[in-house]
């Protein structure tokens, strides 16, 4: 098929664009042969939280299958909650894992939300059976929803990862992969990410980072802890300290600067015949590898990945907990010019988060706002960008430098869209129902992100997208 020439390397879109929410903007280009495949998935969902309201003789049925529906109120009188769900899972090894995170995850985070719609869509006296109220926790200290909405992520992340464990020989699921989630809901919205896949939030003035590369470069503090905390998982190659170059023989009986996993600083120690061991965190920047094997650090997958060297298992250093962003769409001004892109790491390889910002706007400006396809041709330049043009010298950015050989998958969504249909959605719930949301909100006119693991606020299906809705 011509979608996977790793010669030609053709930029795919979807063939009807007006089944995406918002008409958002997709692209993707495989490989330079990298793997066989485009080890790539990507997942689109609308779904919805319904609660009934009405005293009923049978059990109420506070939440439907995942179908998007257009009404906000039920034929039973309760109302509906809308939420949009964007997800990207970069693979490797194989796209087993990705493939069953972009066809599952999306189920499970439902689960979660269901969970909490008693926090999400309260009721002061809502009856499922006559005379039995719903008893329901209230916890001591006012947590808001948006600490709920981050817990139901993190919990639908873990357990993802524990069902690919569980799936791995049954559907002989083989490597890993990191994943990237956007959910739109009340308002909000919450970008969880693990691994190196990234978020960017495009506005006129420049690009806000919502999300942060996770590597090995970057969590080499955390892993080389772990490591300290636990030596039996180094097995008898690998060290947990850190070295300024890695000694040789030679070294031995000279003195080198180190640290140890609890220093951010460095100190000198003479080299013994122990110090010869390999760093946890082999290498530096993008060539840097966990116990010199793999070169991501959050995800799911990779259950049975052993190093190269020892053999030691590699799963302990990595988790699939998210690090979630939130941004809080309602207290924004949000023009029609401001979009989130989500892009696997093949585009940010070779795009930053400035330039990426610099080709949608420059891109969008080409259009007409009423143009349906301008997002779809904002995705196409950001693929461009990185993946380049095949020449002598193998494939070259426009500026003649070394562009991406690895997959590469992008979303352009649009934010105005969903603020405005979520404004809507506030008038025709009823006025006892909007207060009783607004008033579980922890908004704050401080500023506009919150990262979800400090609390500190920040300047800061359809099916898979690579399935029979593209064009060949």
């Amino acid at each position: 098929m011509v979608a996977g020439d790793h010669n030609i390397r053709p930029i795919i879109v979807p063939r009807d664009i007006s089944k995406l929410p918002w008409n958002t903007g997709y692209a993707e280009a495989v490989n330079a042969g990298k793997s066989l495949k485009n080890e790539d998935q990507s997942a689109i969902y609308e779904g919805f939280l319904e609660r009934n309201t009405r005293v009923s003789t049978s059990p109420a049925k506070e939440a439907t299958d995942l179908t998007a529906e257009s009404d906000l109120a039920d034929s039973a009188g309760g109302y509906r909650l809308p939420y949009y769900y964007f997800a990207i899972f970069d693979g490797h090894a194989g796209s087993g894992a990705a493939v069953s995170a972009a066809n599952q995850l999306h189920y499970i985070l439902h689960e979660k939300l269901v969970d909490i719609i008693d926090h999400l869509m309260p009721e002061n006296e809502l009856e499922t059976v006559p005379g039995k109220p719903v008893k329901m926790f209230i916890p001591a200290k006012d947590l808001g929803f948006q600490s709920l909405v981050v817990g139901a992520l993190e919990a639908a992340f873990w357990e993802m990862d524990k069902l690919i464990e569980e799936d791995r020989f049954r559907y002989k699921i083989t490597g890993g992969c990191t994943a990237l989630v956007a959910l739109f809901i009340l308002g909000k919205l919450f970008v969880a990410n693990a691994g190196d896949c990234r978020a960017v939030w495009c506005r006129e003035t420049g690009a806000v980072d919502m999300s942060n590369d996770f590597t090995p470069e970057t969590e080499r503090r955390r892993i080389r802890k772990l490591a300290a905390l636990k030596p039996e998982l180094l097995g008898a190659s690998f060290t947990a300290l850190d070295y300024l170059r890695r000694p040789t023989k030679n070294d031995i009986g000279q003195r080198m600067l180190y640290r140890e996993p609890y220093m951010t600083g460095w100190a000198y120690k003479t080299i013994a015949e122990d110090d010869l061991k390999v760093p946890v965190v082999f290498g530096d920047g993008k060539r840097s590898r966990v116990l010199a094997t793999i070169g991501v650090t959050r995800g799911f997958g990779d259950h049975d990945l052993k190093a190269q060297l020892g053999g030691v298992p590699i799963k302990p250093f990595l988790t699939s907990q998210p690090e979630v962003r939130i941004l809080d769409l309602e207290q924004e001004s949000i023009t029609e010019l401001d979009v989130l892109v989500m892009g696997s790491d093949g585009l940010w390889d070779v795009t930053s988060s400035d330039i990426a910002a610099k080709v949608v706007l420059s891109s969008i400006q080409g259009f007409l706002p009423e143009d349906d396809s301008r997002l779809t041709s904002a995705a196409q330049d950001l693929v461009m960008n990185s993946r380049g043009k095949h020449t002598q010298k193998g494939w070259r950015t426009i500026e003649e430098k070394v562009a991406t050989v690895d997959d590469i998958s992008v979303f352009v969504i649009p934010l105005l869209p969903y603020k405005v249909e979520y404004e809507q959605w506030q008038k025709q719930i009823c006025p006892e129902k909007l207060s009783i949301v607004e008033t579980s909100h922890e908004c704050s006119n401080t500023r506009e992100m919150v990262n979800a693991d400090t609390g500190d606020a920040e300047m800061k299906e359809t099916k898979p997208a690579d399935a029979d809705g593209l064009e060949r």
